[in-house]
């Protein structure tokens, strides 16, 4: 089965290079210095827990029309989603997999409708220096189909056979990415609250409740409106006791050099994304009124990052 992964940053690099280096064929594409430092020197990780891994995978610069692949997992930045439509429908591949944020699920369904289109999200983050990335990878991803389309849950288990990738699927990963925006804009406001030194927000219970609040309004415009309320641990948002379930989440990732690496490092480094992110977010809970007093409220001590 012949893999190709279109995006060599911290997500598609771990995905890539786990997926080769567990007897994949999988090639990688990627651009510019970026481009040419993988070809020469390999893709190189250095692991949060220790290990540094360098593979010489394929790796190529476009994709051509009559390159053909089993399936596509398309990993780039939420702002350059647009861009990579037109590629992949010159492309005779069928199969389609976005990974990552995603508010654009049944857009991209549409632009590709030639296509067997699915979406994704892959634990890992990170940030890529000059010529490595450093992250952590839980090598676990959570993958499906939107609502109403037919299930590739036995296609993409084949994908994943013989790795040791802990594979969820989803067969409604449209709500599953709302509700995932839902909880990762506030986390990203508080890093721009606190100009990226996370640290002095572990002890503040008054900021981690407002962003919890910003959650639970956004989750409750979205259950009133139809929308599912994704993963099962966010079902009982309502309950008094679901702030005081999750305080010691965000005490954690706010202590922790891993919590700044999978928090404040991506978030300081992609400004553009996360507000991108956050402006089609409020159009998407728009549609049903008012954007949350709570949500906006937290939205304006950012510090101006949001462009």
């Amino acid at each position: 089965m012949r893999i190709l992964v279109y995006g060599a940053g911290v997500l598609g690099g771990n995905l890539a290079s786990n997926l080769y280096r567990q007897g994949k064929d999988v090639t990688l594409l990627a651009r510019g210095k970026w481009y040419e430092e993988i070809k020469r020197n390999g893709l190189s990780i250095h692991h949060y827990f220790g290990r540094k891994t360098n593979v010489k995978i394929p790796v190529i610069s476009g994709l051509r029309s009559d390159d053909i692949y089993d399936v596509i997992f398309v990993v780039v930045r939420y702002t350059q989603i647009d861009s990579v439509v037109q590629p992949l429908k010159d492309n005779a591949s069928r199969n389609i997999v976005f990974v990552g944020n995603n508010l654009k699920t049944d857009e991209l369904t549409s632009a590709l409708s030639e296509k067997t289109v699915l979406f994704a999200f892959a634990m890992s983050a990170g940030h890529r220096e000059k010529d490595y990335i450093r992250s952590v990878s839980l090598n676990k991803i959570t993958v499906g189909n939107t609502k109403g389309t037919s299930s590739q849950e036995n296609f993409i288990r084949n994908v994943f056979s013989g790795t040791n990738f802990k594979v969820v699927y989803e067969s409604n990963m449209t709500d599953w990415l709302i509700c995932h925006a839902a909880s990762v804009i506030p986390i990203a406001f508080a890093c721009y609250y606190a100009n990226g030194d996370i640290k002095k927000l572990k002890r503040d219970k008054a900021y981690i409740n407002r962003i919890m609040d910003a959650t639970i309004a956004a989750y409750t415009v979205l259950e009133d409106n139809g929308h599912e309320i994704m993963p099962d641990s966010d079902k009982d948002f309502r309950n008094p006791k679901f702030k005081k379930k999750y305080t010691p989440f965000y005490q954690f990732i706010f202590a922790t050099k891993l919590g700044k690496l999978c928090t404040s490092d991506h978030a300081m480094n992609a400004v553009d994304e996360m507000s991108a992110l956050n402006r089609d977010f409020k159009a998407y809970i728009g549609q049903y009124g008012d954007i949350p007093k709570q949500w906006t409220d937290l939205e304006r001590d950012t510090n101006g990052y949001l462009v």
